[in-house]
């Protein structure tokens, strides 16, 4: 389907049938995948042929895209918060100047404006709106201004009917993140999904079963925090954003069953709660493990690991490939374990250390792990161990 197709299949009318309490809710949704999709296939313009006007019909879709934004926008006034809709278009302010600066890189001349177009040094971007909407949640004041830090719009756009915009407040502002695990859900391009994660803060990955996910490096800006979540007969493997010294601040594993997580390099504490009959793999300061079975876990740990009422829990070094640079110059204490349910001068027998024999060979994480032609998720859970349905 083309790029055009695309767009018209996803810039649906919106719906307002049901109940009009409803409807705020709703539009936050849709604006959120209307936005996202606009935003992408912006990005993808410049790799659009001038030959038949490809390019310019894609131009024209965006357009009409973001004008039909601004009129559902202005029709739904009534529905939704004043300051919600003033940020609703201080978005579509951002999609119509990000198109005009993406247009301006291969097209010098652009055939189309929009005549209220006036970009000025504090015009708000999209980010910034979200960012100024986190700041009220929070509450910040934010700082005034003798200038408008938004760009003139039609005015069926601007303040609605009856509201001085000089008592506009901001709202919550839709961030406009993809929603990466309905796309992991409805994704038909093979075994192997790759969310790029490239528009969001971090990393949150629920509600899986039988997929096989590799973080690319495109997920380098995800890391604020991870979470993992409510996973079945998984393969995560998010080691690749946080290879380049870019650690997830934080890790959280929870409710996790017949996986194998290769988390990547944390520079916090790593929480991992509910999982049972898998393997993980991670480099971490600090590793807390509560309520987990029959799990065996690789480790590069700066602290001592410490586990609360598990079971059956073995411990082995970091697989080489899996170090970290910085690695070398910290202590690994991985297999100095603290059982806080076990308060006996004697070992805990709750943990004990994987014997060399049975942990999976270096070979093994490098060539069959990341999987490939001919290579199924079925039979790299096999080659490590993991054999619970």
């Amino acid at each position: 389907m083309s790029a055009s197709g695309t767009m018209e299949t996803r810039m649906a009318d919106f719906d307002r049938s049901g109940p009009e309490s409803d409807i705020k809710d709703r539009f936050y949704r849709y604006f959120q995948d209307a936005c996202t999709e606009i935003q992408e296939r912006i990005s993808q313009l410049e790799s659009y042929s001038l030959i038949g006007g490809e390019r310019k019909d894609a131009v024209d879709h965006l357009v009409a895209g973001i004008s039909k934004l601004s009129t559902e926008v202005a029709d739904l006034t009534g529905f939704i918060p004043a300051y919600d809709q003033r940020i609703y278009s201080q978005a579509i302010k951002a999609l119509s100047e990000k198109l005009q600066e993406t247009q301006a890189k291969f097209d010098p001349k652009p055939k189309f404006q929009f005549k209220t177009f006036h970009r000025n040094e504090s015009a708000i971007s999209i980010g910034d709106a979200a960012e100024l909407a986190a700041q009220r949640r929070r509450g910040i004041k934010c700082p005034p201004s003798n200038e408008s830090s938004v760009v003139p719009s039609p005015a069926y756009v601007q303040t609605p009917p009856g509201e001085p915009s000089s008592k506009d407040t901001l709202g919550d502002v839709p961030s406009f993140p993809k929603n990466y695990n309905e796309e992991l859900a409805k994704s038909t391009g093979g075994p192997i999904r790759q969310p790029s994660f490239s528009n969001a803060p971090n990393v949150n990955i629920s509600g899986h079963e039988g997929l096989h996910i590799i973080l690319p490096p495109s997920a380098e800006h995800a890391t604020a925090s991870g979470s993992l979540t409510k996973l079945n007969r998984c393969i995560v493997d998010m080691s690749t954003p946080t290879a380049n010294g870019g650690p997830f601040a934080g890790l959280a594993l929870k409710n996790i069953k017949n996986s194998l997580i290769i988390a990547g390099h944390v520079a916090g504490a790593a929480h991992i709660t509910g999982v049972h009959d898998s393997i993980i793999v991670v480099q971490s300061r600090q590793v807390r493990m509560h309520d987990c079975k029959n799990v065996d876990i690789y480790l590069h740990c700066s602290s001592r690991p410490i586990i609360e009422g598990c079971s059956n829990i073995r411990f082995a070094p970091i697989p080489e490939c899996h170090k970290s640079t910085s690695s070398d110059s910290i202590k690994n204490q991985w297999d100095q374990v603290d059982d806080f349910k076990w308060l006996k001068e004697e070992h805990s027998p709750n943990w004990s250390i994987l014997p060399e024999g049975q942990r999976v060979k270096e070979e093994i994480w490098t060539t069959v792990v990341p999987g490939g032609p001919g290579v199924g998720l079925d039979d790299i859970m096999k080659k490590i161990g993991i054999v619970g349905h």
